[in-house]
């Protein structure tokens, strides 16, 4: 995580807000970008869910641009989280991956916007003002493939739960680094608990998503946007190396 320390900027007279993309490129473009906008400060960016959540509780952005599609924790539970830590910190999904239910998704977890990555700047400042002023904001885009009035009434319909929406918060972590290849002592390690817990989890996970292999909840997860087409590769070379035990 990159943090700024430079801005001097009198309190509340510019829009605080946190980057967080996994590719370092993107962040760097989003922040020069941002900071060229006497409007905007970006307080910090990050690369992956779980350090945004960690920046969340310590800065407090008003707005965070969110990628979905991260390591170790996904843009759409990361928001759930974010927005369950600050309530008064906005978040605007900034992906390139973009379907109904994963519009659905970002609104149901507390999503204020939606942008395609290949907005331009303009619309990406207009978003982050719209959003900091209580509003919500969709790519202009978006209006051409999606009914969004319609995805908003079904983001919040009480939900059927299914699938994804069975796992409990912990276990949307757990097959998110079981798609990306880790192996169960390297996600107890990352999530700070024992092997059995991690165990238990899977266990649960299998049975809520009737999986009978490992390669059945990398599949899940991919069809689900959970994780990038390009970890499958590493996952199935880590589920070679596994062996029965796993």
């Amino acid at each position: 995580m990159s943090i700024n320390r430079t801005s001097g900027s009198p309190p509340g007279r510019r829009i605080r807000v946190l980057v967080v993309d996994d590719h370092a490129v993107i962040r760097q473009g989003l922040k020069l970008l941002l900071e060229s906008r006497q409007e905007i400060e970006v307080v910090a960016d990050c690369e992956n869910g779980r350090e945004a959540l960690l920046a969340v509780e310590r800065l407090k952005p008003d707005v965070v641009l969110m990628d979905v599609v991260m390591p170790g924790l996904n843009g759409i539970e990361a928001t759930r989280q974010v927005r369950k830590a600050s309530s008064s910190t906005r978040v605007v999904i900034l992906s390139g991956f973009v379907d109904e239910e994963q519009i659905t998704g970002a609104l149901r977890n507390g999503a204020s916007g939606y942008l395609v990555k290949n907005s331009d700047v303009s619309e990406l400042v207009l978003a982050i003002q719209t959003v900091h002023r209580g509003n919500q904001y969709y790519s202009a885009a978006l209006s051409e493939g999606f009914d969004i009035p319609e995805l908003q009434l079904q983001a919040r319909r009480p939900e059927q739960k299914t699938g994804l929406d069975t796992l409990t918060a912990r276990e949307r972590e757990v097959l998110q680094l079981i798609a990306e290849g880790h192996t169960n002592q390297q996600i107890a390690d990352e999530l700070v608990v024992s092997v059995k817990t991690v165990e238990a989890h899977k266990s649960h996970i299998m049975d809520k998503l009737k999986a009978k292999s490992r390669t059945d909840l990398i599949r899940y997860a991919l069809k689900r946007g959970i994780v990038k087409l390009e970890s499958v590769d590493e996952a199935q070379r880590s589920l070679a190396n596994l062996g029965a035990s796993e």
